[in-house]
């Protein structure tokens, strides 16, 4: 879809009541993710995140959506797919400033240049005990990407046509850090394989653009 009717089209988004975890719980990998959710609210313990996600024109002018590959490294989410974004600051005023600030930091796309045009369901990650608040927003010009080579391996872009497309939704076997050879709902988003919170959150973006598109 090239990315003028792509924006004509998306900022009827903010009138739309959100999908909200009945769309997310879709793509849950584990039954007690509320439970878990629960307990983390109830001990006072849970860290806040926030997370944009991006749709832009590529050169082509066709839409695009943003995820990146985190790097390597000893943590729950090495290796994972995601959206660009990161925990809450102290210097921050909100988790959009957080979600913004982390997108420039990470990905180099300039936070005045992002519209943000709808504050999505925010998702619990047990593995690390965050609660993540997702935004979706838009950059109407073709970002220059300088991806931040402490915390992001590559850059995934996304064609809207691809991410619309039903055939994407897998069941696949993983190990995860809380079982082990588990069938979990994924998406397959330009051969890589995107499970949990990130798939989560794309499946109630995923509904709400079914609406819109």
């Amino acid at each position: 879809m090239k990315f003028q009717e792509f924006e004509n089209k998306i900022v009827k988004i903010t009138k739309l009541k959100l999908p909200g975890e009945v769309a997310q719980f879709k793509m849950a990998p584990m039954e007690r993710l509320a439970a878990l959710k629960k307990i983390a609210i109830e001990k006072e313990t849970v860290r806040k995140a926030g997370v944009l996600v991006l749709f832009y024109p590529s050169e082509a002018k066709q839409t695009m959506l943003a995820l990146i590959l985190r790097k390597t490294y000893k943590g729950v989410h090495s290796a994972q797919i995601g959206f660009p974004g990161g925990k809450y600051e102290n210097e921050d005023t909100s988790l959009k400033e957080t979600a913004l600030r982390e997108t420039e930091e990470e990905i180099g796309v300039l936070r005045n240049t992002v519209s943000v045009l709808k504050k999505l369901t925010e998702v619990y990650i047990p593995p690390s005990n965050f609660f993540v608040q997702p935004y979706l927003g838009i950059t109407k010009n073709t970002p220059n990407f300088i991806l931040q080579e402490e915390e992001v391996e590559t850059l995934i872009e996304v064609p809207l046509i691809h991410f619309m497309d039903d055939t994407i939704k897998i069941h696949q076997n993983l190990t995860t850090s809380y079982a082990k050879n588990i069938k979990v709902p994924a998406f397959l988003l330009n051969n890589y394989l995107v499970w949990g919170a990130t798939a989560m959150m794309l499946s109630e973006v995923r509904e709400m653009l079914k609406e819109l598109l």
